[in-house]
């Protein structure tokens, strides 16, 4: 049986200290597998568990969680990111009129070219979102 580490094993681990903020987040974010968010929602959630904190606080505790590598931040548009819990080489299905994110595995896409990096730079890695739309109704014949 695999071991989940725990919230606060996982703070402790990434170098951060397990503030009750920060701690009530990652409960939040990891005690039930993997999962993307936005801050708005995770802001909501946690209000809904009684924890009284700011959603600047959020954004802040996420970014921090990215910082380390506890999250991967997936910028979907301009202004619209998620967090994924789930920080393995992967990709992304994103159904623009939900909202919602799904993930592909790394292995399912495979990209046969990339341009070489300007000078003085290298790639870090290559992130894929295959937009989706809801396919048109077909129409029945009688």
């Amino acid at each position: 049986m695999r071991h989940h580490p725990s919230a606060m094993e996982r703070l402790r681990a990434a170098g951060l200290r397990p503030t009750r903020q920060r701690l009530a987040l990652a409960r939040l974010l990891f005690d039930s597998g993997d999962r993307h968010v936005t801050a708005e929602m995770l802001h909501s959630e946690v209000i809904g568990a009684g924890v009284r904190v700011s959603l600047a606080t959020v954004y802040n505790t996420l970014h921090q969680f990215t910082d380390v590598g506890l999250l991967r931040e997936i910028v979907v548009e301009a202004g619209r990111s998620y967090f994924d819990t789930n920080t393995s080489a992967h990709h992304h299905f994103f159904h623009d009129a939900s909202g919602q994110l799904m993930d592909i595995p790394g292995d399912d896409i495979a990209v046969s070219a990339v341009p070489r990096a300007p000078n003085g730079m290298s790639i870090k890695s290559v992130d894929v979102i295959v937009r989706l739309e809801d396919a048109p109704a077909v129409a029945s014949v009688a």
